[in-house]
């Protein structure tokens, strides 16, 4: 570790549990953030700021006003650029000695399935359900540990997936095939703090992920309240007739 970043990163080194491997977990690693929209916003920034070596940053779409109020990472001068490039662009002013790779389209399968391969943990910021069946299928099926959450009105939940555990349930096990038939934001709202605190929480246990600090939340789901500021936890069992993860 360099001189700067033994100063960069001096407060998680005066962390017992963190220490000089932690951070040189966080250095070596690469992580995948599928979308950079409000939970990937907070994520991104977290996780640069950290000190994750390599960043894949993922989402084919543009940057619209109405984003702004709650993907921070973005900005009015950015409107109509891609939100991987912009998300790049911000993490370049966080931290230059991130490595960041924008992927500016829809990835397929095949494509999703190279980028999984290739990182150490993979955090789903994406906004619907057909897309976190796929990420949750392909991250299992590769055995890379995945972050999952989702947030909506007032709410969030997340739930981490680790097929290194072959008794940990799986995005399917907890909520079956549905009609894809959920609410929006753009339909619903979403009070901006709330995707924030959901995207931070991401960041967070990804890094226990690769420094193997604490306990990760695999085995249940975990709910926010923002009306209430209440934080609850499920405890989840993996599903005899789950197709994914059986």
């Amino acid at each position: 570790m360099k001189d700067s970043q033994l100063d960069r990163y001096s407060r998680h080194l005066l962390l017992p549990q963190f220490d000089y491997d932690g951070q040189a977990s966080l250095l070596n690693a690469r992580v995948l953030i599928i979308g950079v929209g409000g939970l990937g916003s907070a994520a991104a920034s977290y996780l640069a700021a950290s000190g994750v070596g390599q960043l894949v940053l993922s989402d084919p779409d543009t940057v619209e006003m109405s984003n702004l109020q709650r993907q921070i990472i973005h900005s009015e001068n950015r409107i109509g650029m891609n939100k991987a490039q912009s998300a790049a662009l911000r993490i370049a002013e966080i931290n230059s000695d991130v490595q960041v790779q924008a992927v500016d389209y829809a990835l397929d399968e095949t494509s999703l399935s190279k980028q999984i391969v290739n990182a150490d943990v993979v955090l789903d910021c994406s906004d619907n359900s057909e897309t976190r069946r796929t990420v949750n299928r392909l991250a299992w099926s590769l055995a890379t540990p995945l972050v999952s959450a989702a947030a909506i009105r007032f709410e969030g939940q997340l739930m981490v997936v680790d097929p290194r555990k072959s008794d940990c349930p799986c995005y399917d096990c907890v909520y079956p095939e549905s009609n894809n038939q959920e609410a929006t934001c753009s339909e619903s709202g979403i009070l901006s703090p709330v995707v924030g605190m959901m995207g931070v929480f991401q960041a967070l246990e990804a890094i226990k992920l690769l420094s193997a600090v604490g306990e990760s939340l695999t085995h249940c789901l975990t709910s926010f309240d923002g009306l209430t500021g209440q934080w609850r936890s499920f405890g989840v069992r993996k599903s005899k007739t789950c197709p994914t993860c059986q």
